[in-house]
């Protein structure tokens, strides 16, 4: 029997009837173990005669990989494999949100007051003093998600279909950490005109808007015409979500090595959404110098417009003392490049540029990858603390308190650059902190009570 060790990038649900005797459970678990498959959850779903039908959660690294499995439990004396499949598919199936009433209708008087007759009153209310549909209706608490489907992960442009699993992950993700309802909006359109004028149509019904996905350079200018138009926050997570968490990580890295972020050179390899969202907002900190690359000339002039220095990867590697990578090119920063004390943010998923391990290996005082830099740690907060405080927009002083506030939750006793995802009290801290700078900024609308 091989023994292979799993990267665990599929997940797989195999179901078996196993003889209900000493012996044969552990027989089948030492078998997958020793093919490499690394096991989570173990279910006893049935019993059925001298048979126990249970569910193994087995991580693999591929088709095959699991195939060599199948084919080594299916040898097995008193084994008897059911099924086959795949575990994240299966928690996809019917898809992960819904819409729910947040009242009972119990009694004829319950539809009354929920609908009809008794909901003219609240659209008269509406009627005379618009503000109040922030009251009175789920806006205020509900971000539009909204895709093209062009730049989807690290898949490129699949499609508006196929994207609609990461939006209602967002969604997911919104609604468990600070409770705001995500809706996911796909807009089967690569024309930016018709982009912009569907979500400004759209967007009476909605207290924010949430860019996720839209490919560079036309998501620049996307949500530039939308910011201009429309009078709630809007912003491009691609961009801004990936700027605010780097911040954080980077303030954290430099409290470890005894520096000053404003006083690095930062270079940024990969100029599209999201290095152009971290250099943009890395001069805001207040960052001097940032130096960057990308094979694209117009996203070098990018940089240079906003004050940038444009070079090669090996100028960039040689002249930076922090490094921010986000190509999506796996193995694209070679452990010779790295320089010593260098602090180096691999943030490509699901393959970095060069494996943490590795750059700390070859002398950088810290290296992280895209796993631990997830810009899940700032979106949710910052929505929720735009929408309560009801600001305008989404300025850089929010997001500077986003990132500030993210970063001081990391544990500095195990030198984290940044918190877990499921800190319990990030994402609600990052909220008051975006909604007192959006006050102190300026951004917020003033709104007539219903007694005005």
């Amino acid at each position: 029997m091989k023994h292979e060790k799993s990267t665990d990038n599929l997940v797989k649900n195999l179901r078996v009837y196993i003889t209900d005797k000493p012996g044969y459970l552990g027989k089948l678990l030492t078998t997958i173990g020793q093919c490499g498959g690394n096991i989570g959850d173990l279910k006893l779903i049935k019993r059925a005669g001298r048979f126990n039908f249970r569910e193994i959660e087995i991580y693999v690294s591929d088709e095959e990989h699991m195939s060599r499995i199948l084919q080594e439990v299916g040898q097995l004396e008193g084994i008897q494999i059911d099924s086959v499949s795949d575990a994240v598919l299966d928690l996809h199936r019917g898809g992960k949100i819904s819409m729910e009433s947040r009242v009972k209708i119990d009694s004829a008087g319950d539809i009354r007051r929920v609908y009809t007759p008794g909901v003219a009153t609240v659209c008269r209310a509406i009627m005379k003093n618009p503000e109040l549909v922030y009251e009175y209706t789920y806006i205020k608490n509900t971000v539009a998600v909204v895709t093209n489907g062009t730049a989807i992960l690290g898949l490129g442009n699949i499609g508006v279909h196929a994207g609609m699993p990461v939006m209602e992950g967002k969604a997911v993700l919104l609604k468990k950490f600070v409770g705001l309802n995500g809706i996911p909006i796909l807009v089967n359109s690569q024309d930016i005109d018709t982009i912009v004028e569907t979500v400004v149509t759209i967007a009476p019904s909605f207290g924010a808007i949430k860019m996720e996905d839209f490919a560079a350079p036309d998501c620049f200018e996307i949500e530039r015409r939308l910011v201009e138009r429309l009078d709630i926050p809007v912003m491009h997570d691609d961009q801004h979500g990936t700027a605010v968490v780097t911040l954080a990580a980077l303030t954290n890295a430099m409290k470890y090595i005894g520096e000053r972020l404003s006083h690095q050179t930062v270079g940024i390899v990969g100029l599209g959404a999201a290095g152009t969202g971290i250099a943009r907002l890395l001069k805001a900190y207040g960052v001097k110098r940032i130096v960057g690359v990308d094979i694209q000339p117009e996203a070098n002039e990018r940089l240079r417009n906003m004050g940038g220095e444009p070079m090669s990867l090996p100028e960039v590697m040689a002249t930076a003392d922090v490094v921010v990578a986000t190509t999506g090119v796996e193995g694209l920063i070679k452990p010779e490049m790295v320089r010593h004390r260098q602090v180096i943010l691999a943030l490509s998923n699901p393959n970095p540029e060069i494996r943490p391990e590795e750059a700390l290996a070859a002398g950088a005082a810290f290296a992280a990858d895209g796993r631990g830099v997830n810009n899940a740690l700032a979106f949710p907060g910052i929505f929720k603390g735009a929408l309560v405080a009801n600001a305008r927009k989404i300025n850089n002083r929010m997001k500077i308190a986003a990132a500030m506030t993210i970063a001081s939750f990391a544990n500095s006793d195990r030198q984290e650059l940044v918190p877990p995802l499921l800190h319990p009290e990030v994402h609600e801290a990052v909220a008051r902190a975006v909604e007192r700078a959006a006050y102190e900024s300026g951004v917020v609308k003033i709104v007539a009570s219903d007694d005005e």
